[in-house]
């Protein structure tokens, strides 16, 4: 098999993933009131059961920077994410709140590794093809997040135990992640090292010097999760209550930031390989920023779904870019620096929504608003941590690589 070939194939196959875990993790979310129900845990408790998850995925994600020493991260994506389909199962076979507690659990550890080495994967696939390709995967997550939520709404409507709701899931894409997993495509370093040789240069590369080049990046990823969590835990509460909406009114902001994120991730490739990463993540920001202008703002329930919309567009592209951008400003050690930021993800998860909530309480909802909006606007401050020139796939480095960088996306079969 040709090395173009290989790479397409491998490339398919990352993107099939990201799909799954798309609507793996819709399938929780979304059904998170069901959950509620039928374990019978209290309204006191549901935050620490929620809080746990991140938290053990983020550990999950340090062991993960470990293990891709000995072995490669495809290996690691390979079984995790089975593991995560499985607890998803698990998490709507119990009858005891124990039982969800181990389920949830094993869903928190083995959604880090699985977020973790994807994203490793992802970052090298995209070394290997000399330009952006990374807000393709990304769009394929919000594609089965799209229907992940379109799966849990059905299960709702037809009132579907858990486990009868998430067994069609499981039983269809585990046995595909397996067969996908058997095309991945690890990355090597710049000298071709292997994924235990590139571990160990990740180790030079990401001391407490390289460490301080990184913690930008994961400002921007935790502000940019701060502000995603907003919209998914706040947005339909807010359109009801503040803006005064109906229920079922209520549930369309969400819907419509999922398909802008789909949309602006699908087109997003194109923004960075013609403007540079650097300027694309600027834009992204003061649209994501002039979104929360909008939502605090809007005087009625259309013009806060405006806001959302413009939400979506503008936040979809920072996280897939600050990955690649640590990929970028570490090209031997990029399993490591994916791994430690990929620990963000999670604090921002954890921040986000009880920050909001206790502005909101405190002060105004519309108030609580503009404090995920300063955070996002952080990123204008960091946007040169994107585009150093000898470290980045912008557009003239991207055409002086063209003779030495695989390029099999002429022709077609793109994901």
């Amino acid at each position: 098999m040709t090395d173009d070939v290989r790479l397409r194939h491998g490339r398919g196959a990352l993107g099939f993933s990201f799909f799954v875990q798309g609507v793996t993790f819709a399938l929780l979310v979304t059904r998170i009131p069901a959950i509620q129900d039928r374990y019978g845990i209290s309204d006191a408790l549901l935050p620490a059961f929620l809080a746990a998850v991140p938290v053990l995925a983020g550990a999950s994600s340090v062991a993960t920077e470990h293990l891709v020493k000995r072995v490669a991260p495809s290996v690691v994506l390979r079984w995790a994410q089975p593991l995560v389909l499985l607890s998803l199962l698990g998490v709507g076979a119990g009858d005891r709140m124990w039982h969800v507690a181990v389920a949830l659990g094993a869903f928190g550890l083995s959604v880090g590794a699985l977020d973790a080495s994807m994203n490793m994967l992802g970052v090298s696939l995209q070394r290997a093809y000399g330009r952006s390709i990374m807000l393709g995967f990304h769009a394929a997550y919000s594609l089965g997040g799209i229907l992940g939520a379109s799966a849990a709404w059905a299960g709702a409507h037809w009132e579907l135990n858990l486990f009868v709701s998430y067994l069609p899931a499981v039983v269809v894409l585990l046995p595909l992640a397996l067969l996908g997993s058997r095309r991945y495509v690890d990355g090597t370093g710049p000298a071709g090292a292997g994924p235990g040789e590139a571990g160990e240069e990740g180790e030079k590369g990401l001391g407490a010097g390289g460490f301080k080049l990184l913690l930008p990046l994961c400002l921007v990823m935790a502000c940019a999760y701060i502000g995603d969590s907003t919209v998914a835990n706040w947005s339909a509460k807010y359109l009801q209550d503040v803006l005064g909406s109906s229920e079922q009114t209520a549930t369309v902001p969400y819907n419509v930031y999922m398909v802008t994120t789909l949309v602006g991730r699908a087109v997003g490739d194109l923004g960075v390989r013609r403007f540079g990463a650097a300027a694309v993540v600027r834009a992204g920001t003061l649209v994501a920023a002039a979104g929360f202008a909008v939502v605090a703002a809007a005087p009625g329930a259309w013009v806060g779904m405006l806001g959302f919309t413009l939400l979506g567009i503008g936040l979809c592209v920072i996280v897939p870019q600050t990955f690649a951008a640590a990929g970028r400003l570490f090209p031997g050690a990029s399993d490591t620096a994916v791994a430690r930021l990929n620990i963000f993800n999670y604090v921002g998860f954890l921040i986000g929504s009880p920050l909001v909530g206790a502005v909101g309480d405190a002060w105004s909802y519309r108030g609580a608003m503009l404090v995920p909006m300063a955070l996002v606007l952080v990123t204008l401050f960091q946007a040169r941590s994107f585009g150093w020139e000898p470290a980045r796939y912008g557009v003239r480095h991207e055409r002086r690589a063209g003779d030495r960088a695989v390029d099999v996306g002429r022709g077609g079969n793109e994901v």
